[in-house]
């Protein structure tokens, strides 16, 4: 067995999505400052986080969308773990932004994990990464994976939606039939077209539709 990760690393100062604040990540109790509570030279850190949910590599559950969608907590695992999966090759170069319904028409989608491959992850943590340029999936596109039957959709982009506009149809039309959203994967150039399972599992969350997870591939 090989597993492949295809998260980004999160770390202090990091901009997911600009507009939105970076992680501060630090100490809630240093090991110094522990160390007087234990003996033989004992010590611990417990660490303090603060950030929004949508920071590093993210999956996106119904209640990210819709108020009566379900939330992280009511996640089923057989949704988000050990999926079957297909990546689609869409590099920017050849096919440029837009992500269409070509690209999928004729594969075996149903309840798989579809693991859109654009290659723009290169741009992770660069002033490129936030482009309007970036790709993203057509409604199209989102349409014909909600027909096939997807368990998820995954994309190592800044975003499955074109963010030039401010509507979000992608987001609709896949999180109101409950198939689950991944962004700002990376290391998909690693996999096979298929023949790996999937996982994205975030932690039980009630009244939260998004969270950073460590997304990786089982060969």
């Amino acid at each position: 067995m090989t597993l492949i990760d295809l998260s980004h690393d999160i770390f202090d100062g990091l901009v997911t999505y600009k507009g939105l604040p970076a992680p501060i990540i630090c100490d809630y109790w240093s090991r110094e400052a522990s160390a007087e509570f234990y003996d033989n030279g004992d010590s611990f850190q417990i660490g303090k986080i603060e950030m929004v949910a949508n920071t590093g590599t993210y999956l996106d559950c119904p209640f990210h969308r819709f108020a009566d969608g379900h939330d992280l907590a009511e996640l089923p695992l057989e949704n988000c773990a050990d999926l079957e999966g297909i990546v689609i090759r869409a590099p920017y170069e050849k096919v440029g932004a837009a992500v269409d319904i070509a690209l999928f028409e004729g594969k075996n989608l149903k309840n798989k994990a579809v693991l859109v491959h654009t290659g723009w992850s290169k741009h992770w943590n660069t002033e490129g990464y936030f482009e309007a340029g970036h790709p993203y999936l057509t409604v199209a596109a989102a349409e014909y994976l909600k027909q096939s039957g997807v368990c998820l959709v995954g994309i190592d982009s800044h975003n499955i939606d074109d963010t030039r506009h401010k509507s979000r149809p992608v987001h609709t039309i896949l999180l109101r039939e409950n198939i689950l959203i991944v962004e700002h994967l990376t290391n998909l150039a690693a996999l096979p077209d298929e023949g790996f399972y999937f996982s994205a599992v975030p932690p039980k969350f009630k009244g939260v539709g998004t969270f950073p997870v460590r997304a990786m591939a089982r060969l």
